[in-house]
């Protein structure tokens, strides 16, 4: 049976004297409060190795005899509920300083979260171990758990008495490659992408990305589940409305309390909003939305429902690890009324959204601002957009002049999805492949001037069928002008989804997140300095892979490539490279900048006002700066870099295996052979899994939960000149619109799914902090990151002076949202707020 996790003073009293000749030294254990499971129980024992005195029988350092656990009194931690315990060891006098402890949970079933222990030393000196990790069951494990002390070690430098012990904790992180993981276990291998298909299912079949040359991918985390039966590649999944059963390291999973805050979200959004929708489509109702003022009311001005389907709490009930966890998240689900909130876009003005301007300033401003690139040869490829379609709107300059003055500029989603195009259009969309031109106006704002739709044409030689819509204010062109931005709208926001969010920051990152746990011991600087950029990343991206990456998914419902969505994901992988990720080397790879050693970042920005980029600057080089000075204080020299076996060994991993399918572009990665090269290696890994991602995951909401303005799919095309389908547009532009965008249930289906991703969580911690202070003992390290922290807040002064400066047109625009993604709200922790906010630079890909 199991018990609830409650203090239990099994032994308050005092430890026996100590014996002559030996030394006292006194402890506090802290461990994390999580209801549902036992607490780590008088039979939990805890022994010290010596970091400085080594056991000339083991080659390790001296090990202490056993030590149990005595009181247990409730505390806090931040937020967190605790439970701290006391414990002392008794060592002879010869054993020297502890740098390493072992713990044996005794429990029968039940793991613990060990947050910290802490040892009181002679002359008011005490050490700490920063914990953090679940303890499991010796009886599952067959070993004790080993923490090291909160000092940093390069490899060559580490005490003799801990060397071995550094090298068996990595030894068993990487296991043997074998076997189906078990949930106790910790260990990290590489797999491909083979869990997204069912063989079992003609209609879910899908190729495996990763390992070969036509379908290239990251690697995950491996798992070692049983492989179907039909094709015996793909690893087999329970198909589950809410599916929790796969391996996670666990180090790598949610906090139970984010875990219950994620579900609760997700339960509310697919009982108040996705399920009646479905139940509508069954009776038979009408799934399009009558008009935009009802699209409003209907999504937006709904009270707030309280009731949870019981079909998807039963299904959750089924699912969850523990009971606590079910009735945390019936109680979130209860107190926390479900209601779509009004999306910033239309909050002041429910038509901005429409304006050219506003169309062009999201490509700078928005929720994807990282695919705009300067137009450098015109006409584009196969493009059949001509001079006379342009030369009247472009300030009386020729195009070559406007180019030479790089005042033109492309949205350009033609040349990867024209090889899809046939094949997507057969599954009930209407999607073109489109280049959008736009001109930089005087006033620094950009305005389109040519968008072109382009179709495969009916024959075998890669020809095209295109169109050019050129700007319009009245009659049917006006309306032929829109519908020519939607689709546009469509083609970004697909891309946006599956390549600038999901594989440019969740998927790449997480072979770094393997290689790291694989290669660097927990006392390796670099690894101290990496892992708050980790947390989370591992489950979210697995929960990905499980409901909406995955064949049938919410990705193929709502996203126009559908079941090829992660295949075209690959496609675009394959040109991927690690050395154009910083900021600077994409800015300046898409001409939207140019290497100044004089400017400000390295970069002189061809559009001045290009809040992405300029606030993005002032965040990167703030990450650079304290990554080069955390770098310098641990590497005096290129020849140390070189020489750490560890690190060259994380570097190999990552290159190698984790993203091996890139290992033949030498364009791709940097050598890690100087400092230098460390700094731009390490700033572009934490750039993209902060930074980055916050730009473009916490500005959905904002934008695309208002469907009109980021449709995800299109049901018909343009109509032709002359055609029934034009008859219609002329008589009923509204709704031909509401037509041509996804219907009621697929746009509520994607507003859901982006109000969860669009909110901060909780235990969120921001860039230029850190979780607990005791992640280092190192005082030197800690005002670095105080430095750090410094500039970050005179980012964010500088950010807020931008937004009032009424010259930048592009910061507010149309729509008077102003631009707040990278914005890095470095201040106190536990003062963040949570949910929708459209702010702040989480340190992970988290969400």
């Amino acid at each position: 049976m199991q018990m609830p996790f409650c203090p239990k003073l099994w032994s308050s009293a005092a430890p026996a004297p100590a014996q002559p000749g030996s030394v006292v030294i006194n402890g506090t254990v802290v461990v994390a409060n999580h209801f549902g499971l036992s607490a780590p129980g008088k039979s939990t024992t805890l022994r010290l190795f010596s970091g400085t005195e080594v056991d000339h029988e083991t080659r390790k350092g001296r090990l202490s005899a056993e030590a149990a656990l005595r009181g247990g009194k409730k505390t806090r931690h931040g937020k967190a509920s605790t439970t701290t315990y006391q414990v002392t060891f008794f060592v002879d006098g010869e054993f020297g300083t502890p740098g390493a402890v072992a713990v044996k949970n005794g429990n029968r079933n039940d793991q613990f979260f060990l947050r910290h222990v802490r040892l009181d030393l002679a002359e008011d000196r005490s050490i700490h171990f920063d914990c953090n990790s679940w303890v499991y069951p010796y009886k599952k494990t067959t070993s004790d758990r080993i923490f090291f002390i909160n000092t940093s070690y390069l490899p060559d430098k580490t005490p003799e008495a801990l060397r071995l012990l550094r090298d068996e904790e990595l030894r068993s992180l990487r296991g043997n490659g074998r076997g189906e993981r078990k949930d106790w276990e910790r260990i990290y291998d590489f797999d491909y992408y083979n869990d997204l298909g069912n063989p079992d299912n003609d209609d879910h079949v899908r190729p495996v990305l990763g390992g070969t040359k036509t379908h290239p991918y990251p690697r995950r985390c491996r798992t070692g589940r049983p492989l179907s039966k039909t094709d015996g590649v793909t690893e087999t999944r329970k198909h589950k409305l809410i599916n929790l059963d796969y391996y996670i390291p666990p180090d790598e999973r949610f906090s139970p309390g984010k875990l219950a805050e994620v579900l609760a979200m997700g339960v509310q959004a697919v009982t108040h909003f996705v399920i009646p929708e479905a139940r509508s489509i069954f009776h038979g109702d009408v799934v399009n939305f009558k008009s935009t003022e009802q699209l409003r009311a209907d999504l937006y001005g709904k009270p707030p429902q309280p009731a949870a389907d019981a079909r998807v709490m039963d299904e959750l009930k089924s699912s969850v690890p523990s009971r606590k966890t079910y009735k945390q998240v019936s109680r979130m689900v209860k107190d926390n009324p479900a209601k779509f909130p009004t999306p910033q876009v239309i909050h002041h003005d429910t038509e901005a959204w429409r304006s050219d301007e506003e169309f062009a300033r999201e490509m700078l401003a928005g929720l994807n601002p990282v695919v705009i690139k300067r137009l450098e040869v015109f006409p584009p490829n196969k493009s059949k957009i001509t001079t006379d379609d342009i030369m009247t709107q472009i300030g009386g300059l020729t195009v070559q002049q406007a180019m030479e003055q790089k005042r033109m500029y492309i949205l350009d989603h033609h040349d990867y999805l024209m090889p899809y195009l046939r094949r997507i259009n057969t599954e009930g969309v209407c999607v073109y492949a489109s280049r959008t031109l736009l001109f930089l106006r005087d006033d620094g704002a950009l305005r389109p001037v040519a968008i072109e739709l382009s179709l495969p044409d009916g024959g075998v030689g890669g020809g095209e069928i295109s169109r050019v819509f050129l700007p319009a204010s009245h009659g049917t062109d006006k309306h032929l002008w829109h519908l020519a931005k939607t689709h546009v709208a469509v083609n970004d926001s697909g891309y946006h989804q599956l390549i600038s969010h999901w594989l440019f920051t969740h998927a790449t990152v997480e072979p770094f997140i393997i290689a790291t746990r694989r290669q660097l011991s927990a006392m390796h600087p670099i690894h101290k300095l990496l892992d708050p950029h980790f947390k989370d990343n591992m489950q979210i991206n697995t929960l990905a892979r499980s409901i909406l990456l995955n064949a049938g998914g919410l990705l193929e419902k709502i996203m126009y490539p559908g079941k090829y969505s992660m295949e075209m994901s690959s496609d675009i992988y394959a040109h991927w490279r690690f050395t154009e990720q910083s900021l600077p080397n994409d800015l300046i790879k898409r001409g939207m900048a140019s290497r100044d050693p004089k400017a400000r970042g390295g970069v002189s920005l061809h559009i001045e006002d290009y809040p992405y980029a300029v606030d993005g600057i002032d965040v990167w080089l703030a990450i650079e700066g304290w990554v080069r000075s955390y770098c310098d204080h641990f590497y005096h020299a290129d020849a140390a870099v070189a020489g750490d076996a560890e690190l060259q060994a994380w570097w190999d991993d990552v290159r190698r295996v984790g993203h091996g399918d890139r290992q033949g572009d030498a364009a791709c990665w940097l050598d890690l052979d100087t400092v230098a090269g460390l700094v731009e290696t390490l700033s572009t890994l934490i750039w993209t899994a902060s930074a980055l991602h916050a730009a473009v995951n916490f500005g959905q909401y904002g934008y695309a939960g208002y469907p009109p303005n980021r449709p995800t799919r299109c049901r018909r095309f343009v109509p032709l000149p002359g055609s029934p389908e034009m008859a219609q547009l002329e008589a009923d532009p509204g709704r031909f619109f509401l037509e041509t965008v996804p219907d009621r249930f697929t746009a509520t289906l994607g507003i859901a799914l982006i109000e969860v991703l669009s909110n901060h969580t909780f235990d969120e911690v921001y860039l230029g902090q850190r979780a607990t202070s005791t992640w280092t003992d190192d005082g030197e390290v800690l005002l670095l990151l105080d430095r750090f922290r410094d500039e970050l807040r005179r980012v964010e002064k500088r950010v807020e002076e931008r937004n009032k400066d009424p010259r930048l047109v592009n910061r507010r625009g149309p729509v008077r949202v102003p631009y707040t993604l990278l914005y890095p709200d470095a201040g106190d922790v536990a003062g963040k707020e949570k949910g929708i906010t459209g702010r702040g630079i989480p340190n992970s890909v988290s969400i």
